[in-house]
Order: C-alpha cells, then sequence, then structure tokens
C-alpha cells in the first residue's frame, strides 16, 4: 500500500540509493519518505553502515620454508557520505577485500621466520590495515580494524616444535635434578666428613681417658699395697679386661660363635704377649 502511494520506509543504520530515471538522485536516511514512482523515482537498492566482519584464511610460506594458515579477521563499514560509491563502484565488497588482505599477507609473512611471524601479529596487522584503508577508502568503505586471530603450521611442524620445547624443558628439568643431587652428596659428604671428625674426637677422648685411668690405677694401687710393682698392676688390669672383653662378646645377641682359648696360663701367655709388644714397640 505504501510503495503504491509512494511511501518508503528506511530502517535505521540503513540508506537507501534513490535512482531517477536510472540515473543516481540521492541516498535516503533512515525513515519514511515520498517516492513518486509515476515520474520515475525508485529505490536501486539499500546498504547497511552496521560494521561488518569478514574472516580471510590465507595460506602462505615463512622465510624458513615454513608453510601456514594465517587467519585474518577485517572489520569494516560503508561510510553515509560515501554510500553512492559504496554502492555503485564495487560489485563484491567481501572479495576485494579479500583480494587485498591476500596480497599483504603474502608480501609480509615470507620475510619473517616462524618464530617471528607469532612475535610480530599486531605489525602484519597494521599493514593489512594500512593497505585496505587506502585501497578501501576511495570506494567509500572504512577499516574500523584487523585482527590477526590465528597462525596455523602444518600439523607437522607444530608436533616438531612442541616436541623441541619439551626437549628443552626436560634439559632444564634434568640440569635441576643434577643440582640438586649435587647439593645432596656434598651435604651427605660435609655430614659424613663432620660425624668422622667427631667419631674420631671421641676415640681420642676415650683413650685419653683409659691411660689417665691405668696411670691413676697403677698409682693408687702401689702406694696402697706395699710391694707391689707397675707390672703386677698391669697384669691385674690385662686380666680384667680381658674378662671384660669376655662378658661383652657373650651379651651380645648378634655376635656368631667365638672360640677363645681360656685358662691361667692363656690369660698369663695374653699378658706377656701384649707386654712383649709393646716392649718391641718402644724399642723399634
Amino acid at each position: 500500500m505504501g510503495q503504491a502511494l509512494g511511501l518508503i520506509q528506511v530502517d535505521q543504520s540503513t540508506v537507501a540509493i534513490k535512482e531517477s530515471f536510472g540515473k543516481f538522485d540521492e541516498i535516503l536516511g533512515p525513515g519514511c519518505h515520498f517516492l513518486p514512482w509515476c515520474i520515475g523515482k525508485q529505490i536501486a537498492g539499500y546498504l547497511s553502515l552496521r560494521v561488518q566482519q569478514l574472516d580471510v584464511r590465507c595460506e602462505t610460506k615463512t622465510k624458513d620454508n615454513v608453510f601456514v594458515n594465517v587467519v585474518a579477521s577485517v572489520q569494516y563499514r560503508a561510510l553515509a557520505d560515501k554510500a553512492s560509491d559504496a554502492f555503485y563502484r564495487l560489485t563484491n565488497t567481501r572479495e576485494q577485500i579479500q583480494s587485498y588482505v591476500f596480497d599483504v599477507i603474502r608480501a609480509s609473512v615470507p620475510k619473517m621466520n616462524l618464530d617471528d611471524a607469532f612475535e610480530q601479529k599486531n605489525e602484519i596487522a597494521k599493514a593489512v590495515e594500512d593497505e585496505l584503508e587506502k585501497a578501501m577508502s576511495m570506494y567509500g568503505y572504512e577499516i574500523v580494524q584487523t585482527l590477526i586471530v590465528d597462525i596455523e603450521p602444518d600439523e607437522h611442524v607444530k608436533r616438531a616444535m612442541n616436541e623441541i620445547n619439551a626437549a628443552a624443558r626436560l634439559r632444564v628439568a634434568a640440569n635441576e635434578k643434577a643440582e640438586a643431587e649435587k647439593i645432596l652428596q656434598i651435604k651427605r659428604a660435609e655430614g659424613d666428613a663432620e660425624s668422622k671428625y667427631l667419631a674420631g674426637l671421641g676415640i681420642a677422648r676415650q683413650r685419653q681417658a683409659i691411660v689417665d685411668g691405668l696411670r691413676d690405677s697403677v698409682l693408687a694401687f702401689s702406694e696402697n699395697v706395699p710391694g707391689t710393682s707397675a707390672k703386677d698392676v698391669m697384669d691385674m688390669v690385662l686380666v680384667t679386661q680381658y674378662f671384660d672383653t669376655m662378658k661383652e662378646i657373650g651379651a651380645s645377641s648378634k655376635s656368631s660363635s667365638v672360640f677363645i682359648p681360656h685358662g691361667p696360663g692363656v690369660v698369663k701367655d695374653i699378658a706377656s704377649q701384649i707386654r712383649d709388644g709393646q716392649l718391641q714397640a718402644k724399642f723399634v
């Protein structure tokens, strides 16, 4: 009914292209407009002013000969004051933008190694945006933003990169583990050395205490028992130690069977052997 009366409606964020007998006349904004079709006025089409997005997947090669798929996301919109250029000068806007994206990516990425391409995604996006802005502005379009949303190497390359990364991490872990083992060994050696040092001090003090005790025993026995010599006292001490040793061997639960000659004569022989050994060591 509205068209029959020459009335048309243009929605928000949209403009209509008005022609008169097939020639561009004017741009109609959102709202209701009178269009006397009977005198050759008509609407050639509508143009959206909303931001649109185009995702472009481009296959190219890096400087180190790795094939990658670069995915670029281009956000663009038609300009209201250049709506006639946007409507008449391009037959397929999306294909035109895609061609420019292909051209810029295939000119930029082959100059970079694969690692550099990942690190310089923003530079690639900026190059694409600058080229699109310069090219599409003459056709009545504004490039709002360009993003490089993904760089996908070949599956074999990704697997190799993961293996390299894993090997590097394993190498670091191995170095850390070796360093920890080294520290443990050093600490263990230091503890063992300290333990042996303290054990040596203990043995030295024990022997010193034994010597002091024997000396005191000899002196006390000689003074309290007239007519006894140091030799008699030492024989008695050796016999006492002999019986103490036998007692400790018998009391130990972990000792094996030990055969020791026993008897008064044997004890005398042991005392003589120890005494002779001391004398020989003295005169050597």
